[in-house]
């Protein structure tokens, strides 16, 4: 095996350097200028996130949990009402759903993509008015980067008179057929978490719609209520703003953001051809772009433990997003789940493994890790084939 380089599993260090002194100057000029809290910053980035992906609004908030919490309280579910999404993702996107006092569904993803299947949808439905449930809006996820196939989940919400509520945390500015996540749903929300592909330096979120009307209602809530000006409550809201200073360090984020896209593109392709004959490696539905905020293959279930310890002793960082569904877990395993079980998610919870992605993954490096890979896997070669 080649020289063995020090990897990271997504190297922010690595971005910083290329961004240079861009970052230093924006973040220098917030602390010069002394506008911490919803300095002009905000709204020029709110403007830039918006324009990237063809939202009419962007609003900035404290992190992409309260971009959800705040989408639900606009929309005003509550006790008795029912929220669809999937069971494969981070704990956020349900945990949102019962802190509104609503009942969150969990509907079964696609083996191929892990995103929320829209053949499922129907089922979650009729689970909900089996619990005598009012079925309000369904969260998708757009997991590892991908879009989900959003064609029939629009049309299904039409016909059933649900809101589509985006969460594009892992996928703001991927494709779907010549539209870009972010501006797909009646409402996208996304986190700028600093592991995402479009991360800041702390917590950040945002909401993104068409909606003129929500949005004046949640630059409202954002701000605790505030009506005319500043002690003018008109109702209950939280804090939940952007900082200046995170606005400031996306807007130098976000003019990389594209190029940055790009790169992982090539790592991705690197990867799958020369993995592709030992394991599952990612899907992209055709016409479609994933911004790989993770590159996540499947291997055997009873050998991914010794598979992880086995790159960890190369000094290969591995992560599994997520190794167990919600619904299987002890804070949401009283939560109705669609149709007879969800296996598809039961099974991926116990294959997936992320291997290092970011955009400036040399090709050296690249090189390390597939050899890794496939020398880690090598006894196991015939099963898990894509």
């Amino acid at each position: 095996m080649s020289e063995r380089p020090v990897i990271e599993f997504i190297d922010l260090k690595a971005q910083r350097q290329h961004i240079g002194k861009a970052m230093d100057d924006a973040v220098l000029k917030v602390v010069h200028d002394g506008n911490y809290i919803l300095g002009e910053q905000v709204q020029q980035f709110e403007t830039g996130l918006a324009g990237f992906c063809g939202a009419k609004h962007a609003i900035g908030v404290a992190n992409g949990t309260d971009a959800l919490i705040l989408v639900l309280e606009a929309l005003g579910v509550g006790p008795g009402d029912a929220v669809i999404c999937p069971s494969f993702t981070f704990a956020a996107t349900a945990e949102v759903v019962a802190w509104m006092g609503a009942t969150p569904i969990f509907a079964e993803i696609d083996e191929a993509t892990y995103n929320i299947d829209p053949k499922g949808l129907a089922a979650a439905l009729d689970t909900a008015r089996k619990h005598d449930l009012k079925p309000r809006a369904l969260i998708t996820v757009d997991l590892f980067g991908q879009a989900c196939d959003y064609d029939p989940i629009e049309a299904f919400c039409k016909h059933n008179d649900l809101v589509l509520i985006a969460d594009s945390a892992q996928g703001y500015g991927a494709r779907y057929k010549g539209r870009v996540a972010g501006a797909i749903g009646d409402f996208a929300t996304t986190s700028f978490f600093p592991a995402k592909p479009l991360g800041c330096y702390g917590d950040g979120g945002a909401i993104l719609t068409d909606s003129d009307e929500h949005t004046a209602l949640i630059l409202s809530l954002r701000f605790h209520g505030k009506g005319s000006y500043k002690y003018d409550n008109v109702r209950i809201g939280v804090n939940s703003r952007l900082d200046t200073l995170q606005a400031a360090v996306l807007i130098e984020k976000l003019k990389v953001y594209a190029e940055e896209i790009e790169k992982r593109q090539l790592v991705a392709q690197r990867y799958t051809e020369a993995l592709k004959d030992l394991v599952t490696t990612p899907y992209v539905m055709p016409n479609c772009v994933s911004t790989f905020a993770q590159y996540t293959i499947r291997v055997d279930a009873d050998r991914r433990d010794a598979f992880q310890a086995a790159l960890k002793a190369k000094g290969v960082p591995t992560t599994v997003y997520y190794p167990k569904p919600l619904h299987q877990q002890t804070a949401y395993k009283h939560f109705p789940v669609a149709g007879n079980g969800l296996p598809i998610s039961e099974r991926v919870a116990r294959e997936v493994v992320a291997l290092p992605m970011h955009p400036y993954l040399d090709e050296a490096t690249q090189d390390y890790i597939i050899e890794a890979v496939r020398n880690a896997l090598a006894p196991a070669r015939g099963s898990a084939v894509a």
